[in-house]
């Protein structure tokens, strides 16, 4: 873990909060070109919000740099985000050709790269990114799980 993991994540945290601010769960999500360290894309959660149950901040941030960049393969960039990816983020990730996922807290309930089905060790998986995993770690689960609270506490939802 560098200084620049840490910096990077405070950006996909930043996003977090903002995504919890509009009602979505905290994730936030970069996508980081480790060469020039220039940020190309950054995103939130956003599947309440948008009706789109694929609207997560990885699908979001991955959408936004390969418009950006103007290809699908982000081969050699770098996606930041604050919690473990589930199957599907972990599908897009090997599609787009990330060279490096970093991400904070663990997802024990739906992650999919250290847990579930610990998708980039399948064999059928064609591209596996360099992970680091745990950076700010804390920060990110304490997002989660405070937001979380929140919703639990909150008044009932009628039917």
């Amino acid at each position: 873990m560098t200084d620049h993991d840490l910096s990077t994540m405070h950006v996909a945290l930043a996003e977090a909060q903002a995504a919890a601010a509009r009602g979505e769960a905290p994730i936030g999500a970069v996508v980081l070109d480790p060469v020039t360290g220039e940020i190309i894309a950054r995103a939130g959660n956003a599947p309440i919000s948008s009706h789109d149950p694929t609207a997560h901040a990885e699908i979001l941030a991955l959408r936004a740099a390969a418009a950006l960049v103007g290809n699908y393969r982000l081969t050699g960039l770098t996606l930041v985000v604050t919690l473990e990816p589930c199957a599907m983020c972990a599908g897009a990730i090997s599609h787009a050709r990330i060279g490096r996922l970093i991400f904070g807290a663990d997802g024990a309930k739906g992650g999919a790269v250290v847990h579930g089905p610990r998708f980039f060790e399948q064999p059928t998986c064609h591209w596996r990114p360099e992970v680091t995993s745990g950076v700010l770690a804390e920060e990110s689960a304490a997002l989660l799980r405070s937001f979380f609270r929140k919703r639990r506490k909150g008044p009932v939802a009628k039917l």
